[in-house]
């Protein structure tokens, strides 16, 4: 079976336009098993019932934003090993560095392309 057939990932963006063109573009990649959330404490919550592999996650969002979701996941035993793709609009110095620090695995700015994104994703889980 194909990593891009069993690959179960969540976007979280509390802009529903751009989860849709991240979901559109991981479906043309022919992942399947997407799950949505429009900020970091419900995107918490349905990675409790629905264990990810792959957390890709917008920066400035309302209430938790996408690093401070990181630090959430890497706190917790169960969700210290996924993977983290950060988007953001502004990819300042200081937001990657701290990324980093928090074991951030990629980071991606937004405007993307759809080729930037797969490569992204791919530095992070392998070949799809």
């Amino acid at each position: 079976m194909a990593l891009r057939d069993q690959l179960r990932t969540i976007v979280v963006d509390d802009m529903s336009t751009s989860r849709g063109l991240i979901t559109q573009a991981l479906e043309g990649y022919g992942i399947r098993q997407i799950e949505t959330a429009a900020d970091g404490q419900s995107a918490l919550q349905k990675i409790a019932q629905w264990p990810v592999h792959l957390v890709i996650s917008d920066m400035n969002m309302p209430g938790m934003n996408g690093l401070q979701l990181l630090h959430a996941l890497r706190s917790a035993p169960k969700t210290k090993g996924v993977g983290f793709l950060l988007i953001t609009g502004k990819a300042d110095r200081e937001i990657i560095e701290y990324g980093k620090k928090l074991g951030m695995n990629n980071f991606i700015k937004k405007p993307f392309e759809k080729d930037d994104l797969r490569k992204a994703i791919e530095a992070i889980v392998g070949r799809l």
